[in-house]
């Protein structure tokens, strides 16, 4: 194992620069020598809906940023990129690793895909687990809140993340295109850059991408342990101004081909990722990454017979990353993998509109070292689905059911110290159903609303955990006897368009007859002193508020609001459940007058004072942004831009995160970029 990190050690050394010098380059000169090339990339949301519909005329709430916006809020994660978004907020396990989490759920019920195939990383097992996929070659990300098992599993109760990078071309392309990037600054003093180039002959089209980020310790407005922990434990609040070990460095690059024809396409890709970052739970540690991902995809349209469609997607995933301490490894996670999908469109029958599905994953997980608190782990679901629409006039009626199994089996260890010592093996059989529609009023307003019965089948570390887990300071210990996670939902949303501006107000409640959950014991572990914290299954209840608009103002001005709120309890002992986002409101100005673009956004988290056991109040805040955009007056399309945030130099602590209270969000800080897209 020493042979490989300091091969991979050496690797980041080689790549890194020479990376570094290449896409400056192709940033400063492709956007001056590239002509002009049609591509017709397909940027409507698919995600929740197989047939393509745009989110409009979905059931379920969608939010979907690409091209120019995604370009323009990317971070440095995924989670940090959608923080914001009416729904949405992130696990912030410092500056590197942060997850979506949607209306308070996250983990193992927000389901993370690429171009809708699991990623098979280790983010869901531990919050410091970098998940799997770098924003900055991202082309589009679908963002579904609410149930979405249905089309993707019981595992996307909570909703689904959709990392969508066209690695395999899926339109005809004559000639070539692309986009390139790079930017400066911000609070962790960021220096990153990617290339993305398209290029065809109208029957095969290539695709290649390259990428590398490099950044510093985050600097933070004040100290990094707040008033409240130092006051309750009397943790020394000794690191101030910068956090410490949250420097990373990533690079990245990808290759994918394709065949185009009038009726559909086949490609094949294979990226390789790494990453090497600060855990800043402890200063000794970081953790190293390498991921190899293989995905074929294809689709045939406008068949005759029965199915006027096929498509299919499939990935390989092969993840591993080591955890070092003081530059020795200390443990090692790989999950290796198989996920894909097999998916049929029917031709009309009585007016419906569906499709059926076939899908499949087969994993293999293990933890091998000192802090390996889960065994060796085997996982196999398959499972088939229906998803059907009927449209009534201007009204549409949508319904849809997935069977399916799943087996969890864990293996005994062959170390006869190792407190993994028994085989397990379990098998769940998860049924999901919906059925929801859309109710238009007149030609402005309309309700959406969709009722929903979701089973999850439990994770392999929700059963089968036993150990020391730093990342949250805890002794866990699995319940190799929990059932499937049951859940019932209705999601209701009032939508009103006229012309440029729009607006929606909806609200949810998910009741779960047994939501599995980590909870503290009471007792502590003799040889960790950690605490000791269980995987029970409780009833309990989510719901919320979410609203979201648009008011164009005149043809320079635009005035955008949103909001979301939710609350959740455990209806047993009517407690409140840990790590829930607070009511947050916000609003922005955006003025666009010709080549110039300026925006003002504020995002305010009042206090969130509904804890759980162990939790601290989490102080409100206030994020005031701004946003600076001129495209360049050059045959192509160039622009510079300038973001600042947290202009007030809040504290800005999400209790979302495990470590809210010794890691707080970026200080006051400006950052520059150039974009090109040819």
């Amino acid at each position: 194992m020493n042979t490989f990190l300091n091969a991979a050690n050496m690797q980041h050394a080689f790549t890194r620069r020479p990376l570094s010098i290449a896409i400056t380059a192709i940033v400063i000169g492709l956007p001056l020598t590239a002509v002009s090339a049609s591509m017709d990339l397909d940027n409507i949301p698919v995600t929740g809906n197989p047939l393509g519909v745009a989110s409009d005329d979905m059931v379920v709430p969608v939010s979907v940023i690409g091209g120019r916006e995604l370009s323009l809020k990317r971070e440095g994660t995924l989670g940090e990129t959608l923080n914001g978004i009416p729904g949405v907020t992130a696990t912030q396990f410092g500056p590197n690793a942060s997850r979506p989490v949607i209306r308070g759920l996250d983990g193992e019920r927000v389901r993370i895909l690429q171009n809708g195939v699991g990623i098979l990383d280790a983010a869901s097992l531990s919050f410091d687990h970098a998940v799997g996929v770098d924003p900055l070659i991202i082309e589009q990300i679908d963002v579904v809140r609410g149930p979405a098992a249905l089309l993707y599993g019981g595992s996307a109760v909570g909703g689904v993340v959709n990392a969508i990078d066209h690695r395999i071309p899926k339109e005809s392309l004559n000639g070539y295109t692309g986009r390139a990037e790079a930017r400066f600054g911000g609070p962790d003093s960021t220096r990153n850059g990617a290339a993305v180039v398209d290029v065809g002959n109208g029957r095969f089209a290539m695709h290649a991408d390259v990428y590398t980020r490099e950044t510093s310790d985050l600097e933070i407005p004040g100290f990094a342990v707040s008033k409240r922990k130092a006051a309750a434990d009397g943790t020394a609040r000794n690191q101030r101004g910068r956090l410490s070990n949250s420097d990373a460095s990533a690079n990245g690059a990808a290759l994918g081909a394709a065949w185009t024809f009038d009726q559909g396409y086949l490609g094949l890709s294979y990226a390789n990722a790494n990453q090497n970052y600060g855990v800043v739970a402890e200063d000794n540690v970081r953790i190293d990454l390498d991921q190899q991902r293989w995905e074929m995809a294809g689709e045939v349209r406008e068949l005759r017979g029965p199915f006027q469609k096929f498509k299919l997607r499939m990935a390989h995933t092969d993840y591993q990353h080591v955890e070092l301490e003081d530059g020795e490894v200390g443990t090692t996670f790989k999950n290796r993998g198989m996920e894909g999908s097999l998916e049929a469109t029917h031709v009309p029958v009585y007016g419906l509109n569906g499709v059926i599905g076939y899908q499949f994953q087969n994993t293999r997980f293990q933890a091998l070292g000192e802090e390996a608190f889960v065994p060796s782990v085997t996982s196999q679901q398959q499972s088939i689905y229906v998803y059907e629409e009927l449209p009534i006039d201007q009204h549409k009626l949508t319904f849809g059911a997935r069977t399916g199994e799943a087996t969890v089996n864990a293996a005994a260890s062959e170390d006869p110290a190792s407190q993994f010592n028994q085989t397990f093996n379990r098998r769940f059989n998860p049924n999901s159903f919906a059925l929801g529609g859309i109710v238009t009023i007149n030609h402005e307003w309309s309700v959406a609303t969709n009722l929903s019965h979701n089973e999850r089948a439990p994770s392999y570390f929700e059963l089968y955990a036993n150990g020391e887990h730093v990342a949250t300071g805890q002794f866990e210990v699995g319940n190799t006897e929990l059932k499937k996670e049951r859940s019932n939902g209705i999601d209701a949303q009032l939508r009103w368009k006229s012309g440029p501006h729009q607006f929606s107000i909806g609200a949810y409640a998910t009741r779960f007859n047994n939501f599995i959950g980590l909870f503290d014991s009471g007792n502590v572990d003799a040889g960790s002193g950690l605490p000791i914290a269980n995987f029970q299954a409780v009833p309990a209840l989510f719901k919320g508020l979410e609203m979201e608009g648009r008011i164009g103002l005149n043809d320079e001005w635009t005035l955008k609001l949103r909001g979301d709120y939710v609350h959740a309890k455990d209806t047993r002992n009517h407690e409140d459940l840990p790590r829930i986002s607070p009511l947050r409101l916000g609003g922005g100005l955006d003025y666009r007058l010709g080549a110039l673009n300026v925006r003002m956004d504020v995002l305010h988290a009042f206090k969130q004072n509904n804890l759980a056991a162990g939790e601290l109040t989490t102080n409100g805040y206030t994020n005031l942004s701004a946003l600076v955009a001129y495209k360049l007056p050059v045959k192509t399309n160039v622009e510079l831009f300038a973001k600042a945030n947290n202009l007030l130099n809040d504290e800005i602590r999400e209790h979302a995160s495990f470590l809210k209270d010794i890691s707080p969000a970026g200080a006051r800080a400006v950052l520059v970029g150039l974009r090109a897209d040819f």
